[in-house]
């Protein structure tokens, strides 16, 4: 509302490499910046933290495995206007060399019917912004760590040993690009009908 304002930066998953599993639960993508205690949240906000966890299963397997993302859900205790900005809602997080995507992630809202008993899952998307009721939850689950490597005597490391390291690298890093472009065109520039399908297959 007009009387309060809080911003946080939720952890996901890193994505493993040559010798070493993807870390759990860290920033990757920024630096400097520290998610604040619950206790301190509930005591200043109108707001209360239903699961703050590590998203077990949501790393990429492979020879060495993604880290995972994490859960954080909030319920609000007042009506608010609440905004999200986020990646990778809509296409998976790839793995290298034969590893496996990272899950992606998803943002929903959790709403109370008008009898305050039952309630609706809405998909949010990767950016939006509403206004929630008392009661109203948000549940953000982060992506996780892409793979690396492929599971050792696998066919895809047999594969991928024939290929050659060079070439798999090139068709890896291609490959990123066509996700990044189509990542960007259904995150950032939403239509109403990719909103609606998501909202659909959450519903359903």
């Amino acid at each position: 509302d007009d009387n309060m304002g809080y911003y946080e930066t939720i952890a996901g998953g890193a994505g493993a490499g040559p010798g070493w599993n993807g870390r759990s639960g860290v920033h990757t993508h920024m630096t400097n910046t520290r998610i604040t205690d619950p206790e301190i949240l509930e005591r200043r906000y109108p707001v209360a933290v239903k699961s703050f966890s590590l998203r077990a299963g949501s790393g990429g397997p492979g020879r060495w495995s993604g880290g995972d993302g994490v859960v954080r859900e909030l319920e609000f205790l007042r009506p608010l206007t609440v905004s999200i900005l986020s990646e990778r809602r809509c296409t998976d997080v790839p793995g290298l060399l034969g590893g496996a995507e990272g899950a992606r992630g998803r943002n929903l809202l959790i709403k109370l019917d008008q009898t305050g008993r039952g309630t609706k899952t809405i998909s949010l998307g990767g950016k939006a912004t509403v206004d929630v009721a008392a009661g109203d939850r948000l549940r953000i689950e982060s992506p996780g760590g892409g793979g690396y490597g492929a599971v050792e005597g696998s066919e895809v490391e047999a594969r991928h040993a024939a290929a050659g390291d060079a070439a798999t690298v090139a068709w890896m890093c291609e490959r990123h690009r066509q996700v990044r472009r189509a990542d960007d065109g259904k995150d950032d520039l939403r239509t109403g009908s990719v909103r609606e399908f998501e909202r659909k297959q959450v519903e359903a």
